[in-house]
């Protein structure tokens, strides 16, 4: 997900740079509903949920087609369009890079057509610690169209606080959970 425009070797930590590409994110406003359920130096969990006038199938449809919605800057490539994502167990949530190589981002290991969607691994920064990342959509059906809630749940070995990571994830996730929904909104 934040893939903090280029890939970031990591060292004793987050670089600078890095860090502060992930902090200039915490500047954009975003409607969608964020918060940090926990933090602790072992891991942390972030949920983001959102209410869209579209059917639980529609959204479940659209993650699926995340060069459509996902934010740019948070590729390797800094074109969305190179992303992809096979709504089936096994699937890759994948980057193309121009000089043919590529990214898995996360991996699908739950898919149920209109209700849920869980994918596991680390995002951005997180793809090169020793943490397992769960990154799951639950779609359910509202009286004004689709409640999205997107938790992401880390723990593991970083070489950085947990805790200092946690809002920032928080602020990148609840950004495209928001471009998810403007993008929902487009399609009716």
């Amino acid at each position: 997900m934040h893939q903090l425009n280029a890939p970031v070797p990591f060292g004793a930590g987050l670089r600078r740079t890095a860090l502060a590409a992930m902090l200039a994110a915490l500047a954009a406003p975003s409607p969608a509903q964020a918060a940090v359920k926990d933090a602790s130096a072992g891991g942390f969990e972030v949920e983001n949920r959102v209410v869209v006038a579209a059917s639980p199938a529609s959204a479940y449809a659209m993650l699926g087609r995340p060069g459509e919605w996902w934010a740019p800057e948070h590729t390797y490539s800094h074109d969305a369009r190179n992303l992809s994502l096979a709504l089936r167990a096994g699937g890759c949530f994948c980057e193309r890079l121009p000089n043919g190589g590529s990214v898995e981002h996360l991996r699908v290991v739950y898919a149920d057509p209109g209700r849920m969607l869980r994918l596991q691994g680390g995002l951005g920064p997180l793809q090169g610690e020793g943490v397992a990342g769960s990154l799951t959509f639950t779609l359910k059906a509202v009286p004004q169209g689709t409640e999205i809630v997107m938790n992401y749940i880390v723990g593991g070995y970083l070489r950085t606080s947990d805790a200092n990571l946690a809002p920032i994830l928080d602020r990148v996730l609840a950004g495209q959970l928001e471009r998810l929904a403007a993008r929902l909104r487009q399609g009716r």
